[in-house]
């Protein structure tokens, strides 16, 4: 996200604004960053009891206006990372900016078109609240250290993924050879699914071999299947431990002066300003 230059001339308002939104290391940041937490999951719980008819017919009233409450609320977090940032359009069409906007616009327009029958189906806009779900790993610090993670695992996840795949059509293709249409496996890409399926340990059980070579094949896929669970396990688990190893030299926290990172572990006053350090 776009940082406020703080030797610029900005107004007090917005560099305050823009430390309690985006800096999560200062005490309104943190309050903020709870407040939004807990909004969020009430906002979700609210979804799930609307689906349930016997609830929406009792307390839809209830229901409704604390959708408005927790709208509105939403609503003026989104103005508020918008106008206290340097680029809003960075914000606007990021992934976080897509979803807060996906997850507000819909009791919008059910309340300006949702009062006649044809526009009925607009309530199931009401769905896309559901992306609030995804705002929460960006209140929760700890998160940034999986994605990072993530990030740095990619090409070996994908290297792994891309092997799996040779797997399941070797294997789609020899159980077609061996099982044949007679047994279900009417086609290769249909036997390429058995193969997905079993090498997953899902097994839904619509398509089974009946050969006995068939069964010797299908038992090395599952045997494989749980061998392969712990690839990409061991893999993630590595670069979150580094993640954690790097994390642990620096000082998590921003200077509350001058919103400075990165500040050595045995730090207790800022290297930029001076300014203590919170102990947290």
């Amino acid at each position: 996200m776009e940082k406020i230059d703080l030797d610029k001339d900005h107004a007090p308002w917005r560099i305050k604004l823009y430390h309690i939104i985006y800096e999560a290391d200062t005490p309104l940041g943190k309050l903020f960053d709870v407040v939004l937490l807990i909004l969020i999951v009430l906002s979700i719980i609210l979804v799930m009891l609307e689906s349930v008819a016997s609830y929406n017919l009792k307390y839809h009233d209830q229901f409704y206006i604390a959708e408005w409450i927790i709208t509105i609320f939403f609503s003026i977090e989104y103005v508020l990372r918008i106008i206290t940032i340097e680029k809003p359009k960075k914000y606007i069409f990021s992934f976080y900016g897509i979803v807060d906007f996906l997850s507000t616009i819909p009791s919008y327009i059910i309340f300006f078109v949702g009062g006649s029958n044809m526009f009925l189906a607009v309530r199931a806009l009401r769905l896309l609240r559901v992306f609030r779900i995804l705002k929460v790993t960006r209140y929760i610090g700890e998160s940034q250290k999986l994605i990072r993670a993530l990030k740095n695992s990619r090409a070996k996840i994908s290297i792994f993924l891309f092997a799996v795949l040779i797997i399941c059509i070797i294997t789609g293709t020899l159980m077609y050879l061996v099982e044949g249409p007679e047994n279900g496996f009417t086609n290769i890409p249909i036997s390429i699914y058995w193969s997905i399926v079993t090498l997953t340990t899902v097994g839904f059980g619509d398509i089974h071999p009946l050969t006995p070579l068939g069964r010797i094949i299908a038992s090395f896929i599952m045997i494989v299947g749980y061998g392969i669970i712990a690839v990409p396990t061991g893999i993630v688990g590595a670069e979150v431990s580094m993640e954690m190893n790097k994390k642990n030299k620096l000082k998590p926290h921003s200077c509350p002066n001058c919103g400075e990172k990165e500040h050595k572990t045995t730090s207790e006053f800022c290297h930029n300003c001076g300014k203590k350090l919170n102990e947290n």
